[in-house]
């Protein structure tokens, strides 16, 4: 239903809040177990994705839903919202910890053979460092 429903209301953002908003509220209503209720809704959630200005619309009326029947499922996927906001950064983090690892190891690659007296212009085609950051390896100091 929430492919058909993505279909149906692709240039109409209010209605596909309104489908995305009747999905969701009929795992409540259908009796699902919570984690069935969280695995279906990240589908929903995925598939029928709203427009920035219809986001905390949507979000108002699901958690005014839940208040009235005080069911608070669905505070728990805005928990796991944050959740998979934490998972990308830290994906982020290490990833630019991998390209600093390496941007490092290019660097070291390329003191010792500036060390070496090797052409700055092979140094570079060699570790993918500019003229420029070779220059400036250069003039640190030995300690660093």
């Amino acid at each position: 239903m929430a492919h058909l429903k993505t279909k149906e209301t692709r240039h109409d953002g209010v209605a596909r809040k309104e489908w995305k908003f009747r999905l969701t509220r009929s795992l409540y209503e259908r009796g699902y177990e919570r984690q069935d209720i969280l695995n279906l809704f990240r589908f929903i959630d995925w598939i029928l994705e709203l427009p920035e200005d219809l986001k905390q619309s949507f979000r108002d009326e699901l958690e005014q839903y839940e208040r009235d029947r005080q069911m608070p499922y669905v505070t728990s996927i805005e928990r796991m919202a944050e959740a998979r906001g934490e998972a990308r950064g830290e994906a982020r983090g290490e990833a630019r910890g991998e390209a600093r690892g390496e941007e490092r190891q290019k660097q070291a690659i390329a003191l010792n053979l500036l060390r070496k007296q090797i052409a700055l212009e092979t140094i570079a085609e060699v570790t993918g460092l500019t003229i420029e950051q070779l220059q400036q390896l250069q003039a640190q100091p030995e300690n660093d």
